[in-house]
């Protein structure tokens, strides 16, 4: 039997932004055909994982409003990787500090679940190549292989098939958040579906030119955003209808000074600005922050992060 008492890891699992959310349509296995570009940023969790002998895997918090019972991503993740190895004396404790918001569509408890798969494969010595780590992540969630890479990535299929790019400049942005809201992805998906994609039929759209439309936007060209594209999330037209300080916060952020493009992040209600640097930011947050407090959001400000799962 291995030897792997005493042994501890600190794993950090950045949050990622929407830089486009188009849905395509429902593919027969319920999941949606998604066409997008993910952005990784320096808003992190921490999770600290710790061998124990006992063969449990037990999670606490310093978040009182998360469950840390078998339903939390971070558990299911580390029973996934624990059974795929076939070794039931496996056992771990995990802290994890939570500093992405809840339910905000910034793939906060994907990365978590990430960054398990990353961390128990190297704390128990599994070996496993990153094609598995990959599989294991996609049975996961759609943004969980995601958040294992990171950097600037387009997604398709439900999310699960990955094509990397590289942005040349550390883009500065304001993150916020009404610190009452929460929104349940899986709600979003069904009322667009409900209102949008019920009758479209996949098998009458050519997938690969959809994708290879998203490629020829010019994501990788370094001025993009000095071209103030529009961004596209198809499931803006759902949250910014139903939440009244999800359109409010757009429109604060659409009217910023320096902004280079403004949205909202996955199914939300988070939503951001871009600026030419982490600096610009700075001085627009400072220069703004009664309007943020009048309007009860949360302000993180970030810059784009070129990698996902990080062992420190």
């Amino acid at each position: 039997m291995l030897d792997l008492k005493n042994k501890k890891i600190i794993i950090n699992a950045p949050a990622k932004i929407n830089l486009h959310l188009e849905i395509i349509g429902k593919r027969e296995d319920g999941f949606h055909e998604l066409a997008m570009v993910m952005q990784s940023i320096n808003l992190s969790d921490q999770l600290e994982i710790e061998i124990n002998n006992e063969g449990k895997l037990n999670l606490k918090t310093d978040s009182a409003n998360l469950d840390d019972g078998d339903e939390n991503l971070i558990i299911k993740a580390a029973r996934l990787i624990k059974d795929y190895s076939g070794k039931k004396e496996l056992g771990a404790n995990i802290f994890l500090r939570k500093n992405i918001p809840i339910g905000a569509g910034l793939a906060g408890g994907s990365s978590d679940a990430a960054g398990t798969l990353i961390g128990l494969n190297e704390l128990w010595n599994l070996n496993l190549d990153s094609k598995i780590l990959h599989q294991l992540a996609s049975k996961l969630g759609s943004d969980v292989p995601f958040c294992i890479k990171g950097g600037s990535q387009y997604c398709f299929g439900r999310g699960e098939i990955l094509k990397k790019y590289n942005f040349t400049k550390p883009y500065g942005l304001l993150l916020i958040k009404n610190s009452n809201i929460s929104i349940s992805t899986a709600y979003v998906y069904k009322k667009y579906y409900e209102k949008y994609s019920r009758f479209i039929d996949l098998s009458n759209i050519n997938i690969e030119q959809k994708r290879d439309t998203l490629k020829n936007l010019g994501f990788i060209n370094k001025d993009i955003f000095q071209k103030k594209i529009s961004i596209r999330n198809d499931l803006q037209k759902i949250v910014q209808n139903e939440f009244k300080s999800v359109n409010d916060g757009l429109n604060i952020l659409s009217n910023l000074d320096n902004s280079l493009c403004s949205s909202m992040s996955g199914s939300g209600p988070s939503c951001y600005a871009i600026f030419e640097d982490l600096n610009i930011a700075n001085k627009i947050y400072k220069e703004n922050i009664e309007i943020f407090k009048k309007f009860d959001f949360d302000v993180w400000v970030c810059q784009f992060h070129s990698k996902g799962i990080e062992i420190v």
